[in-house]
C-alpha cells in the first residue's frame, strides 16, 4: 500500500453523531474513558484532524500576527530533518491553525497525543506568510491540492515523506466526510454511548457516499457499546 492504513476512531451517540454537547455529558464519561484507552493501545504513527477538532482540541483560537513573519511564495513542501515518527496531522486547507509549539502538549501527558510532531497539510489557498510562520516554528508543512485537500495525495506523502504505516483519524465530521468520499478510511473503530444527541450535532461522514463495511468486532463494556468494521475491498 502506499499510503498509511487509516483507522477512523470515534465516539458517537446512538443517532450517529460525533460532535456536541453529549459528549461532555455524565452519561458520555464512560464512552470516552474507553476511547481514550483504545486510543493509547493503539498501534499507529499518529492522528489525523480536522481544522476545527485541532482547534477546539489543541490551538484554542490562537492565531499569529502574520506581518511578522517571511513571505514564502512557492507551493514546495517543507520537511525538516529532525522527524520524530509520531505525528499530530492537521488537515488546514487555508491555514487557519496557530501554534505555540512544533508539537502536542497535553495537559495531562496523554501518551496518546502528548510530544506528536504536528504536520499541516495545506492547500495552495494558504497564506504566503503563513508558510513563513510554519517554517519559523519548525512546523513541516506539505501540500495537497490547489482549493481542497487531495485525501489520497496526502497519504501518499505522509508515506513517502515521514513513514506513517498507520494513522488515527479522529474527526472531525468534514474530514472524516473527505476520507470516505476518497475511500481511504480501511477500518472503523467506535464507540457508542448510550445517549441521543441533539438534531445540530455533526454526523460521523459530512456528505458521505454508499460504501460496505464488515464486522471485525463487537462487545460492551460499562454500559458502552464497542464495534470494529473493515471497509470491503
Amino acid at each position: 500500500m502506499n499510503r498509511p492504513y487509516i483507522i477512523c476512531h470515534m465516539v458517537t451517540s446512538l443517532d450517529g453523531k460525533v460532535t456536541g454537547k453529549f459528549l461532555s455529558s455524565p452519561e458520555c464519561a464512560n464512552a470516552c474513558e474507553i476511547y481514550y484507552d483504545i486510543n493509547r493501545k493503539l498501534e499507529s504513527d499518529g492522528f489525523i484532524c480536522g481544522r476545527v477538532t485541532m482547534e477546539g482540541s489543541f490551538t484554542g483560537g490562537y492565531y499569529p500576527d502574520l506581518s511578522e513573519y517571511e513571505t514564502v511564495n512557492d507551493c514546495v513542501d517543507f520537511i525538516p530533518d529532525c522527524k520524530t515518527g509520531f505525528y499530530a496531522v492537521a488537515f488546514d486547507p487555508k491555514g487557519k491553525l496557530g501554534w505555540k509549539s512544533e508539537k502536542i502538549i497535553d495537559p495531562d501527558g496523554d501518551p496518546g497525543y502528548d510530544g506528536a510532531q504536528i504536520v499541516e497539510v495545506l492547500t495552495e489557498q494558504a497564506d504566503a506568510r503563513y508558510l513563513g510562520y510554519l517554517k519559523s516554528m519548525g512546523i513541516p508543512y506539505i501540500f495537497a491540492g490547489k482549493d481542497e485537500i487531495d485525501v489520497n495525495l496526502a497519504l501518499y506523502k505522509l508515506k513517502g515523506s515521514f513513514g506513517c504505516d498507520t494513522l488515527l483519524l479522529e474527526g472531525g465530521s468534514i474530514v472524516n466526510g473527505f476520507f470516505q468520499r476518497a475511500d481511504a478510511i480501511d477500518e472503523l473503530s467506535l464507540v457508542v454511548a448510550p445517549l441521543i444527541a441533539e438534531k445540530d450535532d455533526k454526523p460521523l461522514f459530512t456528505d458521505s457516499k454508499f460504501s460496505g463495511c464488515e464486522v471485525i468486532s463487537f462487545e460492551t463494556k460499562n454500559g458502552t457499546v464497542i464495534m470494529k468494521y473493515r471497509r470491503k475491498s
